[in-house]
């Protein structure tokens, strides 16, 4: 890693895991392989932080170690890249393990359950749905029709100001590392 730590990825532990890594993989990550409109890929750190963006507009009031897993929730894809769900299934199990074994590693450097509870992890998997949707349509050349029928229609008051933005990645990197701390500070605090 850009850090100097050295991560096994077969057997990742949190004392290898930096923020900073995390921040600097995933915005260089492009999200949809990069078939996007835009002059800038759609990294999968930019959408993280809509994730953790409409995680919190459904539940303002959840705790803050809920935001930071929403922030956190593609983490692995730092060093895994971002692969399509049909690829990932195609891969099978063994892509399911390695990504479990570096999100609990995750977790636990930054404080969080190895294992997130269910429900948290249904209220993030849905934010990340929508957030899918809105990419879907606003980037990746989706039809409104279409993109509905994949991933549902979107419920207008929730998404009302919310942006997609395509910024260089060290932009990006700079918001993500902050609201990371911001996180953190909240915490702790």
């Amino acid at each position: 890693m850009l850090s100097g730590r050295r991560l096994d990825l077969l057997d990742p532990t949190p004392v290898d895991i930096e923020i900073e890594d995390i921040a600097h993989g995933l915005a260089f990550v492009a999200r949809w392989n990069g078939q996007t409109a835009g002059d800038f890929a759609y990294s999968v750190a930019e959408h993280s932080l809509l994730v953790e963006q409409i995680f919190t507009r459904r539940d303002p009031g959840a705790d803050a170690r809920w935001k930071l897993a929403a922030l956190l929730h593609d983490a692995p894809e730092y060093v895994l890249g971002d692969m399509i769900s049909p690829v990932k299934a195609a891969i099978g199990a063994d892509y399911g393990e390695l990504d479990a074994r570096l999100d609990a590693a995750v977790h636990l450097r930054f404080g969080l359950p190895a294992v997130l509870p269910v429900a948290v992890k249904r209220a993030i998997k849905r934010a990340d749905t929508l957030s899918a949707r809105l990419e879907a349509e606003r980037i990746a050349g989706f039809s409104a029709m279409e993109a509905d029928r994949i991933f549902g229609r979107p419920d207008a008051e929730l998404i009302r100001g919310l942006e997609i933005r395509l910024r260089p990645p060290s932009e990006v990197r700079a918001e993500f590392t902050a609201r990371h701390r911001e996180l953190l500070s909240q915490l702790s605090g």
